[in-house]
């Protein structure tokens, strides 16, 4: 029987997933985005800088399946990108510059990109969204970050631009998973 926290895992998906999060990621926008993609027959990858279990900020853990060094972004179809509070796992991983290059990758190769909340720190650290339209949580300087980088701003519940799908909270998830679900036909 899995341990909490441990997902199950579908080995012979035909699409994969990768979520690059860390300690102290919103436990919601980790967790319902992933149990639609299980649901839908795909496999995901919890992707952090250590292996191990990490806890979301409302105690709820998830076992990291691969570190975020492991990862090779040609074997993913959509990279997620969930936020939590700001000194918490997105403030984390827009450091991590391997984080970065997955990014990129992404982005080079037209894959979608779904972000949310403080999530869409680490696009605009790795320098993708310049003259893109997104939305993130409207405090906590994230608009500020995405201007910065070039992207267009939006205070929506959900912004669509291209392979590129963000919402800005917990409360905006349905609408999140809707256009997710849309971009890859899930």
């Amino acid at each position: 029987m899995p341990e909490f926290g441990e997902l199950p895992q579908n080995n012979n998906a035909k699409h994969k997933a990768v979520v690059l999060t860390a300690d102290k990621f919103e436990d919601m926008e980790v967790y319902i985005p992933v149990y639609c993609l299980l649901a839908a027959g795909w496999h995901v990858d919890i992707a952090a800088p250590k292996k191990g279990m990490i806890e979301g900020e409302h105690g709820y853990p998830i076992e990291v399946t691969k570190t975020i060094d492991e990862i090779n972004p040609d074997e993913y179809d959509l990279l997620l990108v969930p936020g939590g509070f700001p000194d918490g796992a997105p403030a984390t991983v827009r450091k991590i510059k391997k984080a970065q290059e997955i990014t990129r990758s992404f982005f080079e190769k037209n894959k979608p990109v779904a972000s949310v909340c403080h999530g869409p720190w680490l696009l605009a650290d790795a320098g993708v969204i310049k003259g893109r339209h997104l939305t993130s949580y409207w405090h906590d300087g994230v608009p500020e970050s995405i201007k910065k980088a070039g992207g267009i701003w939006e205070d929506k519940d959900v912004v669509v631009d291209g392979n590129l799908i963000t919402s800005r909270w917990p409360m905006d998830l349905a609408v999140f998973m809707r256009e997710i679900i849309k971009k890859v036909g899930a």
